[in-house]
This record gives structure tokens, C-alpha cells and sequence, in this order.
């Protein structure tokens, strides 16, 4: 009798890569099967095998090399593909995933760049295959409230909406240690990071960007400003470093046995370090952003990004004709890869309100749940890899939802470089 099961490869063991293996191997061996991985880094491969055997009981699987992918999926002939590896390299893997007749799952953002989304969404034309983006903010049920109160109509027709989101100095100074200090490795933080919350607005007022401006700098990161602010003594990474001794922003990579594992003693295969200084040079994404973006439906957004602050999580307000929703979140602040998986997004805080505009403000409750991001974690988990539930809110991301969220970054990168407003429908022809 032949497998039902789906079969999945993965590309990419780094930071993201064991929030999808290890769901795989823990949770769901009843219908799907993890059954090979990729990666340019092999160090880290046998890394993430040792998880799978030590912490999941699972065996361990083949491993290829990036210049063996076409192997890898001839020899298993896959369903699909997850992508986890570093954003500039996703379109590569995705289109040829499809090419070679796979489906794909995807870590956000899809791509970086106008130019790969193109080629992401005529690959997807010509092959007929799949893709889904893991946008898990959208199964955060404070964030699936929202949407659910405004498709009733709570606060009428959605008119205008402010988002700032605040990155504090442990969750928001990791941007700037890693390979996304690059913007031609990332798209910087409004891809990689907005990505998220552009995809919310996206999901909630039911529209896409239309015209985007922007503003952004490096403001606070950065040897300049370092400088700038009266400091003398620097380092080009901290692990070992004296100078790094009594640094807060610093990440020691051999005080973490997870990190050293992952990356130190990986770094001997391709000169990656993990731990370098944000107040380095080489750092061109920017670190105070605000963008400004006008929907098809006439709708405004007012967005705010800063990657330095107290405290992490956002204030969102989202104003309509029959009155306003306003909300609060304080999130835990974590390092990526430096800890509990469970930990990335969870709640420390949250107040959501609707102000009708004629009646009383009252606070709307919402049940969390168990897992990363407000219990939204686990809920997106089982659509991917379980049996997924009628979903009335439609969460599940496409490729054309993935390619509108990371749309909005692309252009207010333009806008920054440009000084001039951008129309997104001439980025990318869908």
C-alpha cells in the first residue's frame, strides 16, 4: 500500500529552519514526512540532524549541499519544498522547487526585490504549482479578532490606519549582527521585518497598496553614529572580543550552547559570523523608517519602524465611518535562535478597544493560546502540515499575498532612495 503521507525537503538549517522540522518531526509523522535537507553550510546540517535524533526522536535524514538541490529532489521526489534560507536565495530555490514539480512553503518575505517577485509569480504561472507564505501574525488570534471585527462592520468602512512598531534593543539589534545588515541579502527591515505587518494591514482592510512614500535612515546603528554619540573603543565581533566584554548589544556566541552550535562552529566552512558589532561599518538598512501608503480603496496607512527602543511590540489604530479600533501590544523580546521558540512573539501585554462613534469605548477580550506569536504558532503549524480546519477568516498565504506584502517594502525602499512616491502596479505585473 502505497504512503499518504505528504513528503517535505528543506532548504536553509539556520535561525527560522527548526520551527518547521521540528513541527514536522514532533507533532505531525501522521501525515507528513521530513525526509531530507539543504543547505550551502554542512556543519549545520549535521547540527539540525542531531536535533531531529536528540531532541525529536527522529532519524536522521540526507543531506545535500546547495549545488546538489536538483539531486536532492530527483532522488526524493517531494510534494514539497520549505525555504528557510537567507531572503535573496528564496526566489532561486522557489522557482526551481516548481520547475521540478514540487510545491512550495516559504518563510516570509518571498523575496527582496521587485525583479525576483516577477520571476517568482511567471514561474508560478508556467508551472501550475503552488505557494504558501507563513505569515503567522495572521493566525494570532488578537490579529484574526481584528479582521473578524472589521468584516462585521464594527467600525464601518475602514478609512485610515497608524501602525508603529517598536524593536527594542535585544529583538532589534539582531538585525544588524546578522546577514540582513545587508539590504542585498535582506531588503532591509521594511521587507524582511514589515513584511508582516504590511501583510496584516493587507488582510485586514481587504486591499492592496496602491502609491507609496517613505522616508528612512540608519539613525542609531552604524560606527558613525557610535562615533557621533562619543564613543572610542569598537570591535568586528563580539565572541572573544575584551571590548565586547560589557557591551549590552553584544551576542556571545560560545555562552549559548544552541548558537555556538549553529554558528561558530560553522563558520570555519563559509566565514559567517553571527556576532557581529552593530556599531560596525558595512551596515546600509536603515533603523528609523516611516512610510506612508495609499490603498486601492482609498484607505491610508501610516506606518512607523523603529529598531532601537525600551520595548517591543506596537500601538496600532485603525480608524472607519461608524468609529475606531485601537490596540496594544507588548511582546517578549527574544533573540533569534538564542532561546524557546515559544518565546518569539508571545504576550506580555495587550489591550484591544473599539471607540464607536456614537456609544461607550469597551475592551474586546481575546483567548490566547499556547505557542509563539499569541498561540498563532501552532494554528499555522497544522495548516501547513496537519489537517487544516474551515478557516472563515482565510489566513492560508499565497504567493500573490506574498508578493502584495513585500510590494509595499520594495516601494518605500524606492521612495527612500528616490525621495519620490512610488505606484506599486508598475513594480510587478501579477
Amino acid at each position: 500500500m502505497m504512503s499518504t503521507k505528504k513528503r517535505y525537503v528543506q532548504v536553509g538549517t539556520g535561525g527560522r529552519a527548526e520551527f518547521f522540522y521540528g513541527a514536522l518531526a514532533e507533532h505531525f509523522q501522521e501525515r507528513s514526512e521530513l525526509i531530507a535537507f539543504c543547505d550551502s553550510n554542512k556543519t549545520r546540517m549535521v547540527y539540525a540532524n542531531r536535533l531531529l535524533k536528540e531532541k525529536y526522536n527522529h532519524r536522521e535524514i540526507p543531506m545535500y549541499t546547495a549545488d546538489q538541490f536538483d539531486q536532492m529532489i530527483q532522488e526524493h521526489k517531494p510534494d514539497y519544498v520549505i525555504v528557510t534560507s537567507v531572503d535573496r536565495t528564496h526566489h532561486r530555490y522557489i522557482i526551481r522547487a516548481m520547475e521540478l514539480g514540487c510545491d512550495v512553503i516559504t518563510e516570509k518575505p518571498m523575496t527582496v526585490d521587485e525583479e525576483k517577485c516577477q520571476e517568482i509569480l511567471d514561474a508560478s504561472k508556467r508551472t501550475g504549482r503552488n505557494i504558501r507564505v507563513t505569515f503567522n501574525y495572521r493566525y494570532a488570534p488578537h490579529h484574526t479578532k481584528v479582521r473578524e471585527l472589521i468584516q462585521e462592520g464594527t467600525i464601518g468602512k475602514v478609512t485610515s490606519v497608524h501602525f508603529e512598531w517598536l524593536l527594542n534593543t535585544q529583538h532589534g539589534a539582531d538585525y544588524f549582527r546578522r546577514w540582513h545588515r545587508d539590504k542585498r541579502n535582506s531588503g532591509g527591515l521594511l521587507v524582511h521585518k514589515s513584511t508582516h505587518h504590511f501583510d496584516l494591514v493587507n488582510f485586514w482592510i481587504g486591499s492592496q497598496p496602491q502609491t507609496v512614500f517613505a522616508f528612512g535612515d540608519l539613525m542609531f546603528y552604524g560606527k558613525e553614529n557610535a562615533e557621533e554619540r562619543g564613543v572610542t573603543e569598537f570591535y568586528n565581533r563580539a565572541t572573544g572580543s575584551p571590548a565586547a566584554k560589557d557591551d549590552p548589544f553584544a551576542l556571545h556566541l560560545d555562552s549559548n550552547d544552541h548558537l555556538k552550535a549553529m554558528y561558530l562552529d560553522a563558520e570555519e566552512e563559509d566565514g559567517y559570523q553571527r556576532d557581529q558589532s552593530v556599531f560596525g561599518d558595512g551596515i546600509n538598512i536603515e533603523d528609523t523608517m516611516g512610510v506612508i501608503v495609499q490603498y486601492r480603496n482609498k484607505a491610508i496607512l501610516t506606518y512607523s519602524l523603529v529598531a532601537y527602543q525600551p520595548w517591543e511590540g506596537y500601538r496600532l489604530a485603525i480608524n472607519g465611518t461608524k468609529g475606531r479600533i485601537e490596540m496594544s501590544i507588548v511582546e517578549q523580546s527574544y533573540v533569534n535562535s538564542g532561546g524557546d521558540k515559544k518565546l518569539e512573539g508571545a504576550l506580555k501585554g495587550k489591550t484591544l478597544t473599539v471607540l464607536p462613534m456614537f456609544g461607550a469605548p469597551y475592551e474586546v477580550e481575546v483567548e490566547e493560546k499556547e505557542g509563539g506569536h499569541g498561540g498563532g504558532d501552532p494554528v499555522l503549524l497544522n495548516d501547513l502540515f496537519g489537517e487544516p480546519a474551515e478557516d472563515k477568516f482565510q489566513r492560508a498565504a499565497d504567493q500573490i499575498d506574498g508578493a502584495r506584502s513585500i510590494l509595499t517594502g520594495i516601494a518605500a525602499n524606492k521612495a527612500i532612495a528616490t525621495g519620490l512616491p512610488v505606484h506599486v502596479d508598475q513594480l510587478v505585473k501579477f
